[in-house]
């Protein structure tokens, strides 16, 4: 059940994390379930240090509005948001919460669609049509689609950024085994002060 984005974001999160040995606290926003299935087999017998959010799903443990996050400040090691960004009216928002709740050397992966022909990020809050918005943002319930200045907008949050070309480090026979995107991960972190 699991995307190319999955399969790349597991592949990245094995290979060039610590999660594979280490515990730390997760929060989890819009939990896709080949992933959550994965990371909850992972944190079994670590309670409460994997944590899932979403705005409406069952599956999840907490329920938030991502531009409004309940929780502390510093409460998290670790955040993963996938595709979420594209879908809430303040993206600029949800970042700074997202910077807000993870602590200081703490890290994330958060990604959204990309179109690596734009310069920059295009969003009309006037399209509001679920028709329209399809043709022009991919998907009806989109709200911009996210140029070669991602990366600038995660950093506008107070983010540290990499943007990596995961895919490229894997052999081309590894690339069709997995099917994989040409997909940039984009790791975020949270300095020190």
């Amino acid at each position: 059940l699991s995307l190319e984005r999955h399969r790349l974001l597991w592949l990245y999160l094995q290979r060039e994390t610590d999660l594979p040995t280490a515990y730390p606290r997760i929060l989890h926003i819009a939990p896709e379930v080949c992933l959550m299935r994965k990371l909850r087999k992972h944190y079994d017998g670590h309670p409460g240090l994997y944590l899932t959010a979403d705005l409406e799903s069952p599956l999840a443990d907490m329920h938030f509005d991502v531009q409004h996050i309940p929780l502390e400040n510093d409460f998290t090691d670790v955040v993963i948001c996938n595709h979420i960004l594209e879908h809430v009216e303040d993206d600029r928002q949800a970042l700074r919460e997202l910077h807000r709740i993870l602590k200081p050397g703490g890290w994330g992966v958060v990604l959204s669609p990309m179109d690596f022909s734009r310069e920059e990020t295009f969003e009309d809050d006037t399209i509001t049509d679920p028709a329209e918005r399809t043709r022009i943002f991919g998907q009806y319930d989109h709200r911009r689609i996210y140029g070669r200045d991602y990366a600038d907008r995660l950093r506008s949050a107070g983010f540290e950024v990499a943007d990596i070309d995961f895919a490229a480090s894997l052999t081309e026979a590894e690339r069709r085994l997995y099917a994989l995107p040409d997909d940039h991960i984009y790791v975020v972190y949270k300095v020190r002060e």
